[in-house]
């Protein structure tokens, strides 16, 4: 599954996101995008990538530009006035980029503007933006979206984003970190502050970010195709950026992760899970005293089929002395939210206990073997100075009604005439 990683330890920003997915895309491609970036039409904009060098790493900072400057700088008083809401979506309508696109844009700067409506108690429609703050807002938003489109990510996965501490120093005055807009957007997404003072998640990066992500953990195990570097203006203690990774997670059966991917663990249900080895995994486990082992092994087999990696019970005695089970589910790391999800869906638990643990597995492969009893599958293991094989049972099993001979009767018969030659 092609994926999109984004580290956040350093917060996020629009240009910083812009930056870092920029240079995900190969670098003959990059400078068309800046071009289609700069084609759209966001009046008076102008938006330039630089390569900087950050403690020994190249990485991208991206300038907007509105009447030839940045915002913060001394732009001239003729400039200073505010728009409305009505005034962002007509320019958002006008823009020269794919419907879908402007819908996405227009979509991420909603999420901006009710928070500010929230923030200031006023309707959306009484909502009034500074022009260079909003002129720079939309062109890192419609960037943003449209690298989205372009890199084309079958899902997203962002860290907890980190929001600073301390205060910061807005056009409403001294205003605690995160900000009260920022704050709203952030409802229902995990964060954290640090020793590092200053606003690292702005309102911009925080919509973009809730808007885009599927999920938010950490780096999953993944083969990485591309890494980007988006740096920041401010100057920290900590190097001062997103980075973003490109990659595969797995290559799935199921064709249904377009666009935006379902928090519903039933999304999983038709996926064929990806053979990654030695790896970090999570066991998750809970006591039951409560269902039938009809009901039981039900869930066993909804849960493998979810995508578990390893699904088994041991029996245990439980409160009042009442005979019970502990189930076992063992799945990615990267899953453990939908599958306590799916556990807690199938089961009667109330409780669901999770550890992290490594595996080691060793090379599996698997070849079918002409016999006098007709083809046999074969699992063979390797690895560790190990190698082993065995026969596949459902192919024992399968000779074993036909010619009315026991599971081992087949085995042995086999292993005579392999030993034969």
């Amino acid at each position: 599954m092609r994926t999109i990683y984004l580290d956040l330890g350093m917060g996020a920003a629009g240009d910083m996101l812009t930056a870092a997915l920029l240079e995900l895309l190969p670098a003959e491609e990059q400078e068309k995008l800046l071009a289609d970036m700069n084609s759209m039409g966001i009046p008076n904009v102008e938006i330039v990538r630089e390569c900087v060098p950050k403690n020994s790493i190249i990485g991208s900072r991206m300038r907007v530009t509105i009447h030839g400057e940045e915002e913060g700088e001394n732009i001239g008083c003729q400039h200073h006035h505010h728009v409305s809401m009505q005034d962002v979506e007509a320019i958002i309508d006008n823009l020269a980029t794919r419907q879908e696109v402007k819908e996405d844009i227009l979509a991420v700067y909603k999420i901006i503007a009710e928070a500010e409506s929230r923030a200031h108690g006023a309707p959306v429609s009484e909502i009034h933006f500074h022009e260079v703050g909003m002129m720079d807002a939309i062109a890192d938003v419609a960037s943003v979206c449209l690298l989205m489109h372009t890199l084309a990510p079958a899902r997203v996965i962002a860290s907890p984003i980190h929001v600073g501490s301390g205060h910061v120093h807005s056009a409403h005055g001294i205003l605690p970190v995160p900000a009260p807009a920022t704050a709203y957007i952030l409802e229902g997404v995990p964060i954290y502050g640090g020793k590092i003072k200053g606003e690292l998640c702005t309102p911009t990066g925080a919509a973009l970010v809730k808007y885009f992500a599927d999920a938010f953990d950490d780096l999953p195990v993944m083969t990485v195709q591309a890494v980007g570097y988006g740096f920041g203006k401010k100057e920290f203690e900590q190097m001062n950026c997103v980075r973003a990774f490109l990659g595969e997670i797995w290559e799935h059966a199921n064709p249904m992760f377009g666009g935006k991917v379902s928090s519903s663990a039933d999304a999983f249900e038709n996926e064929t899970a990806p053979d990654i080895s030695n790896g970090q995994v999570v066991e998750l486990v809970c006591n039951i005293d409560d269902m039938t082992g009809e009901e039981v092994g039900f869930a066993c087999e909804r849960l493998l089929a979810s995508g578990a990696r390893e699904v088994f019970t041991v029996a245990a005695q439980m409160k009042k002395f009442r005979p019970g089970i502990v189930l076992h589910v063992i799945a990615d790391a990267w899953r453990e939210e939908e599958m306590a999800r799916r556990i807690f869906a199938l089961t009667t638990t109330i409780g669901v206990r999770s550890s992290a643990t490594k595996r080691y597995v060793l090379e599996r492969m698997e070849e079918t073997v002409r016999t006098p009893l007709g083809e046999v599958r074969r699992k063979m293991c390797s690895g560790y100075g190990v190698e082993r094989n065995k026969w596949e049972y459902d192919d024992l099993a399968a000779i074993g009604r036909e010619h009315g001979m026991s599971v081992r009767e087949v085995q042995e018969a086999l292993d005579a005439a392999e030993a034969e030659g």
